[in-house]
């Protein structure tokens, strides 16, 4: 009988190269003992990134609706195709919201929003196409797997056909959302009318396969288990290993506030960042890890460059999704950076696939990754 590894065996092992199983994920994210996992988790990333900066990029998340055909009980965001409540938003304040982040220096919009019923496949293409036609410099990171698998049933397009039709039409990029946990029995429990996990990978496969790269995301901290956040950790590994397209992973903890699902208690720092370290030693084929500031706040979304991550996320012009279900976070572009200064590394603007965007850097002395001190946060 083989003996079982201590957590020290199979942190030694992630750092040294090593492909983690399953079981070794699971019993890390059992695992109490923070400082550790984000030591290692540090020093893979600075492996990967042995660069003396950390990155950040100006985006702006464009709801263009919040009507929609699903019910996800975790979702303060959507109405029902029914409700007064429900808006879709005029082209022209769409495309001013477009020039106001051009103006801040961004380059990309994250365009998002419901299953709305009513919208044919041109519809959206219109819309790309206009956004496209007035900026064309402007990357558009637009339209979850979810939405993408309502357009091939409003349409009755095969999911290539639709990639193919919104990529002509503008569609740069495409986001991680929608995914929460990549497992059916935690999907069948939160959300009804919404696209499973294998379509949901597959969505991703297919816009990889036509050259397309995307981001991908978990959403942790309601009805899974450890297990099962693993699980997502190795579809989505899985797939990189088939494709290699997505760009980075970026985890936050369910918010449950104004939600049906209210009355679980949110995960805390303690769980944010070990969830973020385990992440970085599990996707050994993923390059980025993306911050969550935007749930997190300031303070811990700058400890997760120490638990995994090498980027800071957005400056986030405008996000609603989150903000309704009463998490608030505004950072200024001043204190993203100095979050990546104060740690001794040059904060740098990036585009959505992580290519250098800035003008002029500015110079920093970075200090020594090895004396940095880690220490467990108490949620």
């Amino acid at each position: 009988m083989i003996a079982q590894l201590t957590n020290s065996d199979i942190l030694e092992k992630a750092v040294a190269g090593v492909r983690l199983s399953p079981e070794e994920g699971l019993q890390l994210l059992e695992s109490h003992d923070l400082a550790a996992l984000g030591r290692a988790a540090d020093e893979i990333t600075r492996r990967k990134h042995p660069e003396d900066y950390r990155t950040y990029n100006i985006d702006r998340n464009i709801n263009y609706t919040n009507v929609c055909t699903a019910v996800c009980d975790f979702c303060a965001f959507y109405r029902s195709p029914k409700s007064p409540e429900g808006y879709v938003l005029d082209r022209q304040v769409m495309l001013k919201k477009i020039e106001e982040t051009v103006e801040l220096g961004g380059d990309q919009i994250l365009l998002q929003g419901g299953l709305h019923p009513d919208f044919p496949l041109e519809w959206y293409e219109e819309m790309l196409q206009e956004m496209k036609q007035r900026f064309p410099s402007v990357n558009i990171h637009g339209f979850s797997p979810p939405e993408i698998y309502h357009f091939t049933k409003i349409s009755k397009l095969p999911l290539e056909q639709v990639l193919t039709r919104l990529k002509a039409a503008g569609l740069g990029s495409l986001p991680g959302g929608g995914a929460e946990i990549l497992v059916d029995r935690v999907r069948s429990e939160i959300t009804r009318g919404k696209v499973m996990t294998d379509d949901w990978l597959n969505v991703h496969r297919v816009w990889h396969q036509l050259g397309g790269r995307s981001t991908a995301t978990m959403m942790y901290g309601h009805v899974e288990t450890l297990a099962e956040r693993i699980e997502h950790l190795e579809r989505l590994r899985q797939l990189q290993d088939e494709t290699a397209g997505f760009t980075a992973f970026i985890c936050w903890s369910f918010q449950p506030d104004h939600t049906d699902m209210a009355e679980i208690p949110p995960a805390g720092a303690f769980e944010y960042l070990k969830t973020n370290a385990v992440a970085r030693l599990y996707l050994d084929n993923f390059d980025n890890l993306q911050s969550s500031w935007v749930t997190q706040g300031l303070k811990i979304g700058q400890m997760a460059l120490l638990y995994g991550a090498n980027d800071m996320g957005s400056l986030m012009i405008e996000e609603n999704v989150v903000a309704e279900a009463g998490t608030v976070h505004h950072l200024s572009l001043e204190q993203i950076r100095d979050a990546i200064s104060n740690l001794g590394y040059t904060p740098r603007q990036r585009n959505v696939f992580y290519e250098l965007i800035d003008d002029e850097v500015k110079s920093v002395v970075p200090q020594s990754r090895q004396n940095l001190p880690l220490l467990p946060i108490v949620s």
